[in-house]
């Protein structure tokens, strides 16, 4: 029998939307904590004709349940209209929803009712170490990722090529999100090749002799989909021009290498990278309250090809930079980003994450926390000073 983790999920006071990628666990989750609701499941393809034939039938399913009975919408983002029968519903009868979704496109668009702030918006992500507990293998994670149904695959392999199969059949072109499904399919491992990389739309356009919309909106779909984020470049003004263009971070490496075509053993090249992006996930995971920052960035002067500070989190009026390395020792060639960016006003922790056993502290205050300390730091709410 496969192992049931743990999420670490806690369901808002009201109603609320839980997003996140196909098989993250959306599904499982809500029916373990609501387990007396009212599933309406737009994955049975019945039931999704009926009710995108006729939104205002689920109004008459409504009023035959309890006013207690809270309502689980699956796949919410397939029949958009349904969330007029919602807002009325929360109006009028103060019912509580559960809805979730695989994609944020949909349920972005100019026409689409979000509830007007009835509804908060939570995120579930992958399995995070903390989840996972002392089956948590940090080089199995960048090999294969952590969604659930390729953690619990016998065959990781070819449970992810058929997942990244059924994201494009799915999200992709059931959905109709784009009118040239084979550039599509061509744009997805020259995307993956860019994960942790600066990403430039214009320069991507050129090399694919495309335009730049057509790739802006490319990304902009793995964006909605949930399959992965743009990170900002930080502009510190520390007397030197920084670079402008983000960085495309994938939500899971196991996909990413799907995507791409690589699920062999890792290479050098790979592990900086999925490490910084498994880093990015386990603190967006844990930062639905805005807990531990409210934007997070990268930062790297224009004119050095080796000084950068992975990620630069920002809360309030205060900075904590955040270095992520491979290795297993910590060098003193390996905190130039940290040291270069030590006068940023407001900053008020470094640190150097690595793959190494020992806590240290540098004699000019930057922390050396193995990857395992930072997964505690960041569960138990410590991060910061």
């Amino acid at each position: 029998m496969a192992e049931a983790y743990p999420r670490f999920a806690t369901a808002p006071s009201g109603s609320f939307f839980l997003l996140g990628i196909r098989g993250v666990g959306k599904s499982t989750w809500a029916r373990s904590t609501f387990p007396n609701a009212h599933v309406v499941d737009l994955l049975d393809e019945r039931r999704h004709y009926e009710l995108a034939a006729s939104p205002g039938a689920l109004a008459d399913e409504l009023r035959t349940l309890p006013a207690r009975t809270p309502v689980v919408i699956d796949e919410v983002q397939r029949v958009p209209a349904l969330l007029n029968e919602v807002h009325r519903a929360i109006e009028s009868s103060k019912r509580r929803f559960i809805l979730l979704g695989s994609s944020a496109r949909r349920l972005t668009s100019g026409s689409t009712n979000l509830l007007a702030g009835r509804a908060v918006r939570r995120t579930m992500y992958p399995l995070q170490p903390d989840e996972l507990g002392r089956h948590f293998d940090l080089d199995r994670a960048m090999t294969y990722g952590t969604i659930p149904v390729v953690w619990q695959s016998a065959s990781p392999r070819a449970t992810l090529d058929a997942y990244v199969q059924l994201y494009v059949r799915e999200e992709i072109r059931t959905e109709a999100l784009v009118r040239n499904l084979p550039a599509f399919l061509r744009f997805l491992p020259v995307a993956a090749l860019f994960h942790g990389q600066v990403i430039n739309i214009s320069g991507l356009a050129r090399d694919a002799g495309t335009s730049r919309t057509t790739i802006d909106g490319y990304v902009g779909i793995l964006e909605d989909t949930l399959m992965a984020v743009r990170v900002e470049a930080f502009e510190a003004r520390l007397r030197a021009r920084e670079r402008r263009h983000p960085k495309l971070f994938w939500v899971d490496p196991g996909i990413m290498r799907a995507a791409k075509r690589q699920l062999g053993a890792l290479g050098i090249e790979e592990r900086g990278p999925l490490l910084e992006g498994l880093v990015l996930t386990l603190l967006r995971s844990h930062n639905d309250d805005g807990e531990i920052f409210d934007a997070v960035s990268y930062w790297s002067p224009a004119q050095s090809q080796s000084t950068e500070v992975d990620f630069v989190l920002r809360r309030g009026r205060e900075y904590l930079a955040l270095e992520v390395k491979h290795q297993s020792r910590m060098g003193s060639d390996l905190l130039t980003g940290l040291r270069a960016i030590a006068d940023l006003p407001g900053l008020v922790r470094r640190i150097a994450v690595y793959r190494g056993r020992q806590t240290l502290r540098t004699e000019d205050s930057i922390d050396i926390w193995p990857f395992e300390r930072l997964v505690e730091g960041v569960a138990a709410g410590t991060l910061w000073p």
